[in-house]
């Protein structure tokens, strides 16, 4: 796991042609919008988190954030107890976002 400023990560994530954005927060955090063309899979389903993540491919790159940068964080340790290799979390998460945000 890596921990990423806002610009590593973007600057990273799009030079990726192997990457996956992916939103660890609830449905209703993602309501209020989220990062062009991310996947959510909610953190808080517990084992159900789980089972969604064993059904991603491990050879991609995941660049992983949620509202503050705390469970996202949490996320790419279980990514990587899980067997993914890259998982990027992103610093601050969508509150320091300053790129463009798209509402589901």
């Amino acid at each position: 796991m890596a921990d990423l400023s806002q610009d590593e990560w973007t600057k990273q994530l799009e030079s990726d042609n192997n990457s996956v954005i992916l939103d660890v927060r609830t449905q209703d955090e993602v309501d209020e919008g989220m990062i062009p063309n991310a996947i959510n899979i909610d953190i808080y389903k517990g084992q159900g988190f789980v089972s969604e993540l064993e059904e991603l491919d491990k050879t991609k790159n995941y660049y992983v954030y949620c509202r503050s940068g705390a469970r996202s964080g949490q996320a790419c340790g279980i990514m990587n107890q899980l067997g993914f290799k890259n998982a990027y979390n992103l610093v601050g998460g969508f509150m320091a976002w300053q790129g463009e945000v798209v509402q589901q």
